[in-house]
């Protein structure tokens, strides 16, 4: 008897689904979840943005630090010194390199992919090419 009471009620009107990005009702396939190309690239961009935008960043601070330590070392040059104060002032971030190299000595340089710097005394650098 339950069953056939089940089976000859009329179902009750679903509520319609509300796109995830703007909230207006979706037309369409039942798991259909945005009304358009436009709120789901949206809605993507957003979820994904805090990570991508930290990614960004560190790799445009350590193109940015390539760049001036490349600009200092002329062609056919091995090394140079400058001084940590002019990297720093031209925009150069020490807290990012791509790898390490420690010498038998114990000295350790940091490197932007092929160039890389050494922190010597008296807040001087050397620059140096791989």
């Amino acid at each position: 008897m339950y069953a056939e009471n089940q089976l000859n009620m009329p179902t009750p009107p679903s509520s319609p689904k509300k796109c995830l990005f703007c909230h207006k009702p979706v037309k369409g396939r039942s798991d259909k979840k945005f009304c358009d190309d436009y709120c789901r690239n949206n809605y993507n961009n957003a979820q994904k943005g805090n990570a991508t935008n930290l990614i960004r960043n560190v790799n445009n601070a350590l193109r940015k630090n390539r760049q001036l330590l490349s600009g200092h070392l002329k062609e056919g040059d091995k090394n140079i010194k400058i001084q940590r104060s002019k990297l720093q002032s031209a925009g150069f971030q020490f807290k990012y390199s791509t790898n390490q190299y420690r010498t038998k000595d114990g000295r350790t340089y940091f490197f932007c992919y092929d160039f890389g710097y050494l922190l010597l005394e008296n807040e001087w650098v050397l620059v140096v090419r791989k």
